[in-house]
């Protein structure tokens, strides 16, 4: 097995390191080499998406990344997330797993990736007027559907499919596509929802729902909401799959430039989406079971600061790789 890493910009190369060493540890028979990307195969080769990279992406079994973004870029035209997306569409990963489990809830975003506002037409008219397009296909949300409800068998059995019907045409279609699929799955519950009802009753009432389905831009504001009431971004993993691999496996956090370098980074969330990396991308489930033990272990034993504690990435790793032993 070979898993491309990615370490990308910031804290990105710490976690990733601590990434590497863990999986060393876990997984002794699994190849993993690095690549550059992000903000730092900008600075060195003028490109957040080296073609040697997306070369070795394309024939690893999955594809870990740290981190991307850096300040400088923030307003250039050539940008380190456009790497990202880029990387997300040439490896058509469509289907975007995010689970939320503390706090009383557990629960798992299943968000399309590679459609919608993000990679619709835009532009501006030449009387200033700026416009972004939401469009998808009924194949797009077939085959999102159809992963959010095969998933859903391996949880509670029960969907809620979220969009905005009352507005918008896309969120028609949606909901009449996810109706359809539905039929294919009888022993799994669905239910409809508005994107703005699902966004309060996710701080009302987070144990109501099991797995949220929704196209990308509502996914990407509800998972981060989820997210934020299970323990915030910093513990946040995710997964990105397509029909075959490689998948994309990344934290959720961003590059965190103010404290890259100080060794303080809190590595909790890329070690959780190797965990994922390991279950989803490799079919290990064993191992990453215990990866995930280990990590919520260490996170008691050894917080780091942005937890409240003081254990530096190092010795939370050292916490990790002893629950393993």
């Amino acid at each position: 097995m070979r898993i491309a890493l990615l370490p990308g910009d910031g804290i990105g190369p710490e976690v990733a390191a601590a990434a590497r060493e863990v999986l060393r540890a876990v997984a002794p028979d699994i190849e993993v080499t690095e690549h550059p990307f992000g903000g730092a195969a900008i600075l060195a080769h003028g490109t957040p998406l080296p073609d040697k990279t997306l070369a070795a992406c394309r024939e690893a079994d999955a594809v870990l990344l740290g981190a991307v973004g850096l300040p400088q870029f923030n307003a250039a035209e050539v940008r380190p997330e456009q790497g990202l997306m880029g990387l997300r569409r040439e490896l058509d990963v469509y289907a975007n797993l995010r689970p939320a489990v503390g706090n009383g809830m557990d629960l798992l975003v299943v968000r399309e990736l590679v459609g919608g506002l993000y990679y619709g037409a835009r532009g501006t008219r030449d009387d200033g007027t700026v416009f972004d397009t939401l469009e998808y296909h009924p194949s797009q949300v077939e085959r999102i559907a159809r992963r959010g409800f095969e998933l859903a068998r391996a949880r509670e059995g029960r969907v809620s499919s979220v969009d905005k019907a009352n507005v918008l045409e896309t969120s028609r279609m949606w909901r009449r596509v996810v109706t359809e699929v539905a039929a294919d799955y009888p022993d799994v519950e669905l239910e409809h929802a508005l994107v703005d009802a699902v966004a309060m009753f996710l701080v009302q009432t987070p144990d109501r729902f099991d797995l949220i389905l929704t196209e990308n831009m509502f996914g990407d504001i509800l998972s981060d909401e989820a997210a934020g009431l299970s323990g915030g971004l910093g513990l946040a993993a995710s997964a990105s799959l397509g029909d075959a691999r490689p998948g994309i496996f990344e934290p959720v956090h961003g590059s965190a430039p103010d404290i890259a370098g100080q060794g303080i980074a809190n590595p909790a969330a890329m070690l959780r989406s190797a965990a994922l990396l390991l279950e989803h991308g490799l079919d290990r489930p064993e191992p990453a079971r215990a990866l995930e033990r280990a990590v919520d272990a260490a996170l008691a034993s050894s917080p780091t600061p942005d937890l409240g504690g003081s254990a530096t990435t190092d010795e939370f790793v050292a916490a990790v790789l002893t629950e393993l032993t």
